[in-house]
């Protein structure tokens, strides 16, 4: 995780142009994010997603409505056959009135996001891992756990959901 100073007098996200690239990157970004998140063909989201410089895997489906980050879609890796579910946020920055923060966000293979999730940055979300919806992932989450709630937690033991 970065973390640096307001670059001035004012809150962080008054200098964004200064550390994303610009502002037409950003727009750029933005707009290409809106449209996949409208988009139900997976192919041609994903196809969005890799021309913002996001890391997608194979087979990966991306439900409607999911929020990237607009400034740093280059710090997301989504690992092969992941699944992040209607209308969640991953976010790879933080801005705030005297620092920012940035980090990758990282989602293993075989991962399921479940809908309304927020994914802050700086997370690694460990291989065949499952996140239930509406979740604050503040936090990394180990391969195979199943996590949920506000900030996330252990909900379950693996081995205890695979003997059911």
């Amino acid at each position: 995780m970065h973390i640096a100073p307001s670059p001035g007098p004012h809150n962080a996200l008054w200098y964004f142009p200064r550390v994303t690239g610009g502002h037409l990157r950003v727009a750029r970004n933005a707009l290409i994010i809106q449209i996949a998140r409208y988009t139900p063909s997976l192919a041609l989201k994903n196809a969005l997603y890799r021309l913002i410089g996001m890391r997608v895997g194979s087979h990966v489906s991306v439900g409607l409505m999911v929020m990237f980050d607009i400034f740093f879609p280059q710090d997301v890796t989504l690992g092969d056959n992941c699944i992040i579910g209607y209308n969640s946020t991953i976010l790879c920055h933080e801005f705030t009135r005297h620092e920012w923060r940035r980090g990758p966000v990282w989602i293993g293979r075989d991962v399921t996001i479940g809908a309304n999730t927020t994914i802050l940055p700086g997370v690694v979300i460990g291989d065949g891992a499952t996140v239930s919806a509406m979740s604050l992932v503040n936090r990394d989450v180990p391969p195979g756990a199943f996590v949920g709630g506000v900030p996330v937690r252990r909900l379950r033991e693996r081995e205890a959901e695979d003997s059911r």
